[in-house]
């Protein structure tokens, strides 16, 4: 008795299983969300590190920076090419570079799917513009 049978009816279902959402998908026509646009910062030409590792990496950098800042008093970031910032998400990111928490944070973060977002219980656009105040 030969067991081809069993070994072409197993891939098929296998096939089946696997290719389920691609055809549930063109099924329902669902699309894929187009990548957000994001206003470029009109003050800054450099991102304080890569663009690819601020994508990606930019959470766990905040929170080198505000450890280094809670607990060592270290304020200064410089990057690799020797560009000196203060280390600040409202100074820093949102005030020279990105303007807006809804037009830069929240529209990658809902695109992303991001929900916890901790850094608004401190940081708020209302402390923003009164750090900015003349």
């Amino acid at each position: 008795m030969s067991d081809k049978p069993y070994v072409v009816g197993g891939l098929i279902l296998f096939l089946v299983f696997v290719t389920t959402p691609i055809w549930r998908g063109v099924a329902t026509r669902k699309t894929v969300l187009a990548t957000p646009q994001i206003a470029l910062p009109a003050k800054e030409k450099r991102c304080v590190a890569q663009v690819s590792y601020m994508r990606t990496s930019h959470m766990q950098l905040l929170d080198q920076w505000r450890d280094s800042v809670v607990r060592g008093q270290r304020r200064q970031y410089v990057t690799d090419d020797g560009r000196v910032y203060e280390k600040s998400l409202t100074q820093t990111c949102l005030s020279q570079c990105h303007g807006s928490r809804m037009d830069f944070c929240e529209r990658c973060h809902s695109y992303s799917g991001v929900t916890e977002l901790d850094c608004w219980s401190c940081h708020s656009d209302a402390a923003v513009a009164i750090r900015n105040m003349p």
